[in-house]
């Protein structure tokens, strides 16, 4: 083990625990206070169905922006296991990620018995330990899947964020938007601030920061946004102003209320981490998100989007919908069996001309031929075998005025965007969960 590289340690890690996927902190605890990890640093943690990733990017160039030495732990990646972790805006290197990893087996094989962590959980307290030594200032923390029993929930945030509560993962969190609401709110810390983004928030969630006695701040009520025209919007929060802001450079319908959400955590520990309003300006127009409805150039135009459930399909609609006028829409789509695909399906069909569908790689990818029994029956439909092959067909197809929207699983566009990168496709843990 001592001379492995990133990948021979992530092959390992799949292998560690019987199930892909197992919620609780008992073990990562176990770990954790074996290894002894602890961040010395003011600490961000983003929960929600979606608008995480866009959330996490506009607080990391934010406080880059006004100076501050920032680490980002996101998931899943799209190409690259690197990209999970950020330092100052530079995915890590893969070596360094081994070092660390090799520090987890340590502590988890001394103890009796041996702890046996999912991959998700073991890369975890790897990436943890890495931001530790990197004397941060500040350190922003994806959850992956809910919040109560998420392995990042070992880790105590200063400020916590629900971006929204919206149906996905039913199997691990609930049927229902007070059941999930209830697992995000687990994230949420007596005394301290809880924004929470959703307009309409579950009953669940609400309570359970009243029952812990967290300082909620609310969308709508605490801090929000307004926006007169497309050009400029105003943040209007708890203690400060910010008027005349240009949009966020990533595109979306929802990205005001994101970043709004990322404004709300900076106001929430101000004193501890100053930020002017110039460093905000800057912020919001560099965070940039691979795969968050990325618009290709060239023609036909190519977005790109990892909406995996109904409620970020809805979106993905909306803001096709606001690019104006194509004359035809080609959908190359490829998902998880496990998502309410009919859901995904109804939000986008009425812009689709055609659809191209794709098998994955991993056994929980629904295959072409499932996604195409859920697709209105005089749908026109192709299958193929990877996203790369299904693009190609879409291209072949696409009028240079149409354009080609490639969205779903993580595997999906990550497929895409290794082949404009000259990568292989993504390893088969690269959308554990999506």
């Amino acid at each position: 083990m001592a001379d492995w590289d990133l990948a021979c340690w992530l092959q390992h890690a799949q292998q560690l625990h019987a199930q892909t996927i197992e919620l609780g902190l008992q073990r990562v605890q176990r770990v954790r206070e074996a290894m002894g990890l602890q961040l010395d640093c003011a600490l961000f943690v983003v929960g929600g169905t979606n608008g995480k990733g866009s959330t996490c990017a506009f607080l990391e160039q934010i406080l880059l922006a006004a100076g501050y030495r920032v680490g980002v732990y996101s998931s899943p990646h799209l190409v690259r296991f690197e990209e999970r972790c950020r330092i100052d805006g530079q995915a890590v290197e893969a070596q360094e990620l081994a070092t660390h990893m090799r520090a987890v087996e340590q502590a988890r094989s001394s103890l009796r018995p041996q702890v046996p962590l999912t991959y998700f959980e073991f890369t975890t307290l790897a990436i943890l330990r890495l931001l530790a030594g990197r004397r941060l200032d500040a350190a922003v923390l994806e959850v992956g899947m809910g919040g109560r029993l998420d392995a990042v929930n070992v880790i105590d945030a200063d400020c916590a964020v629900v971006t929204g509560v919206a149906l996905d993962h039913q199997q691990f969190l609930g049927g229902d938007r007070e059941a999930i609401g209830f697992e995000k709110a687990g994230i949420f810390r007596p005394g301290r601030v809880a924004v929470v983004a959703d307009p309409d928030p579950p009953a669940s969630l609400l309570r359970h920061a009243q029952d812990i006695g967290a300082r909620l701040w609310r969308a709508g009520e605490d801090f929000g946004w307004s926006s007169a025209d497309r050009q400029q919007w105003d943040y209007l929060g708890v203690t400060r102003r910010l008027s005349g802001l240009a949009y966020p450079s990533m595109r979306g319908v929802r990205q005001l209320r994101n970043a709004s959400a990322a404004l709300a955590a900076l106001e929430a520990l101000r004193e501890r981490l100053p930020v002017a309003a110039q460093h905000v300006r800057l912020g919001l127009a560099q965070a940039e998100l691979p795969g968050r409805f990325q618009v290709l150039p060239g023609q036909p135009v190519v977005v790109l989007d990892v909406a995996h459930n109904p409620e970020a399909a809805m979106v993905l609609a909306e803001n096709l919908d606001a690019m104006g006028y194509y004359p035809g829409t080609h959908m190359v789509f490829g998902a998880m069996a496990d998502k309410d695909l009919q859901g995904i399906v109804q939000a986008v069909a009425p812009l689709a001309r055609s659809w191209h569908l794709c098998d994955l790689p991993t056994p929980r990818a629904a295959t072409a031929q499932a996604l195409r029994a859920r697709l209105p029956q005089d749908a026109q439909a192709t299958c193929h075998a990877s996203p790369r092959q299904a693009l190609a067909a879409a291209r072949s197809q696409a009028q240079p005025t149409d354009r080609i929207v490639v969205f779903g699983s993580f595997f999906t566009v990550g497929d895409v965007l290794a082949q404009r990168r000259d990568d292989p496709p993504p390893p088969l843990a690269a959308a554990a969960a999506a």
